[in-house]
């Protein structure tokens, strides 16, 4: 069945507008924009943590595994990464969201 973009775009729109709820997912780079690290990168969220400067990767870290063999330090980490996240003031992108 073939039908042509801007009636695909007008149901699309009413779907949007009918819906009780909606989620939008983006990626990290939204908050890279209001000053967070990434997650992952050279200088992500991971290499802040002061106890996991020079002991562990990126890879080493986030996994179940690390959680049952360090168990304080993966919930400092993830302790640590949300105060920076309640610390920081979103940009003007996340407006558009609301």
């Amino acid at each position: 069945m073939t039908h042509n973009l801007g009636y695909l775009y007008q149901k699309a729109a009413n779907a949007i507008k009918n819906a009780k709820y909606l989620t939008i997912t983006s990626g990290a780079g939204i908050g890279v924009d209001s000053g967070l690290p990434d997650f992952r990168g050279n200088k992500g969220f991971w290499t802040m943590y002061k106890e996991f400067k020079g002991k562990f990767r990126f890879r080493d870290c986030a996994n179940p595994d690390f959680l049952k063999q360090y168990p304080y330090s993966f919930w400092g980490f993830y302790g640590h990464r949300l105060n920076m996240y309640r610390e920081t003031i979103p940009h003007e992108g996340f407006k558009v969201l609301n």
